[in-house]
């Protein structure tokens, strides 16, 4: 396996750092309205609907989770109770994944890492500070006014940086949000975290897979 020498590592936050739970949040929230046999399906087009709500122009998060909560209990005919906002207060709270911090460590202080994260300023702090590794930059979807996986989004990254799309190796555990418009940006360097709410894609789109964080440092050489 050939060795990758990005300038930058970038990285989705929630989800592939931080561990991202939306999912069990639903599944408490809504578990007096939706039977336990169908909550997965619930859960599912609660998250079809937050992609769909971020592909528009740029809205804060708070917003995008209250249409996308809305748009969900209409569909299944259930009572909406502002659960959006419950969403949005929670996002700041989450740890990272057990693997993130040890993983982290091994590459920190070799090649600069930075953060791309579909998050509002006041929120991304909080989660980037349980992360236990420095971050050269950290850039959210309201600095670029735009959502992953909008092009627009990676644009700003890359031009805040100063730097081309074959200078980074991206990193995420989401396709559909991620390494889809990374490969479109010609980002030729991905590594795929199989955390396991996504499958992996077409092999045409010339990822990496690792199991964890803690693959990447083998991917770069060190």
């Amino acid at each position: 396996m050939s060795i990758l020498r990005p300038k930058y590592i970038t990285f989705d936050c929630y989800g592939t750092l931080t561990n991202f739970q939306m999912g069990d949040m639903t599944r408490e929230l809504f578990a007096d309205r939706v039977p336990a046999r169908q909550m997965d399906q619930f859960v599912k087009d609660f998250a079809a609907y937050r992609l769909d709500e971020v592909m528009g122009d740029w809205r804060p998060y708070d917003e995008i989770l209250r249409s996308a909560i809305s748009r969900t209990c209409k569909r299944w005919g259930i009572e909406c109770r502002d659960e959006g906002q419950h969403y949005y207060d929670a996002v700041p709270t989450w740890g990272p994944h057990p693997d993130v911090p040890a993983g982290l460590s091994k590459i920190a202080d070799k090649i600069p890492l930075v953060i791309f994260s579909n998050a509002m300023d006041e929120q991304i702090m909080s989660n980037v500070d349980k992360l236990g590794a420095p971050f050269h930059k950290v850039f959210t979807a309201q600095q670029a006014q735009a959502y992953k996986p909008r092009l627009a989004a990676f644009e700003f990254m890359l031009d805040s940086l100063g730097c081309s799309p074959e200078d980074v190796l991206h990193v995420s555990s989401s396709f559909r949000y991620d390494l889809m418009p990374a490969d479109d940006m010609k980002i030729k360097n991905k590594a795929f975290v199989a955390r396991g709410h996504e499958q992996p894609g077409n092999a045409c789109y010339s990822y990496r897979q690792i199991a964890d964080i803690g693959g990447l440092a083998a991917l770069v050489g060190l």
